[in-house]
């Protein structure tokens, strides 16, 4: 190998590690697809609400449009994580409306939600196991080595985790005011337009601190290496006794 190999398999190695980073998020955070099923319920409410005023038709276009979007996941044999998070979502916020009459409820179950995650976020972290490496680190097959035996990827999963806490924290500090002061369309717009961009922004702040940090440790193909490892062994010892046994048999018919 040369000297000017080596620049090109690491920059070949760091490719292949951004690549899977990659994945690992679009398989996480649901990608394109789960940014449409997050963001349409939501907007099609706004918009039927700012046409009519009428709670009801807003609250069930809402509903059915989250339905619909998890039977097309059932009809694809797709995951439906994200499509039913978005039901659930709708579901309680829909309650919530109904229950007091005020349209601007039906957000607030997804405000208090994001007020939550922020919190688990900052407070994991402080813990010394941040959520995102909970989240993670089985799409990277790693799960919890990182907490001891990869101190890189803690400290990158803990920046990761910081950088989401701050971003939702500062989405609620727009929302929760709103909420007060605003009206319900005021709101809602305010709402749709704030969906995707803190979360492409948060999403990409992980990539960049994952990308920087080593690799995961790939915790299946170790179990798996031990268990093979352990087949061999069992197999090389029955294979000895096995040919110890007709030895010693040849000894006694010698006798």
């Amino acid at each position: 190998m040369t000297s000017l190999d080596k620049p090109t398999e690491d920059t070949t190695a760091d490719d292949d590690a951004r690549a899977v980073t990659e994945a690992a998020l679009f398989e996480a955070f649901g990608g394109v697809r789960g940014m449409v099923e997050t963001v349409l319920p939501g907007l099609l409410f706004v918009t039927i609400f700012t046409i009519n005023k009428d709670l009801h038709w807003s609250a069930i276009a809402a509903l059915a449009v989250s339905l619909l979007l998890v039977v097309v996941r059932l009809a694809m044999r797709d995951t439906v994580k994200h499509a039913f998070s978005g039901v659930f979502g709708v579901v309680f916020g829909v309650v919530f409306a109904m229950m007091t009459g005020n349209a601007k409820d039906f957000y607030l179950p997804g405000m208090l939600y994001t007020l939550g995650l922020a919190v688990a976020y900052i407070v994991t972290t402080l813990a010394g196991v941040p959520l995102i490496g909970l989240m993670l680190g089985p799409v990277f097959k790693e799960n919890l080595s990182w907490r001891t035996r990869n101190p890189g990827r803690k400290k990158a999963y803990a920046k990761a985790s910081w950088a989401w806490g701050l971003i939702l924290l500062a989405k609620c500090a727009i929302l929760f005011p709103l909420y007060w002061w605003a009206d319900t369309t005021q709101l809602g717009w305010v709402l749709v337009i704030l969906k995707i961009p803190p979360f492409l922004l948060a999403v990409w702040l992980t990539w960049v601190f994952l990308a920087k940090a080593p690799a995961p440790i790939d915790v299946f193909a170790e179990m798996e290496a031990e268990e093979k490892a352990e087949e061999e062994r069992k197999a090389a010892l029955a294979q000895e006794q096995g040919g110890e046994a007709p030895a010693a048999g040849r000894h006694r018919r010698q006798d």
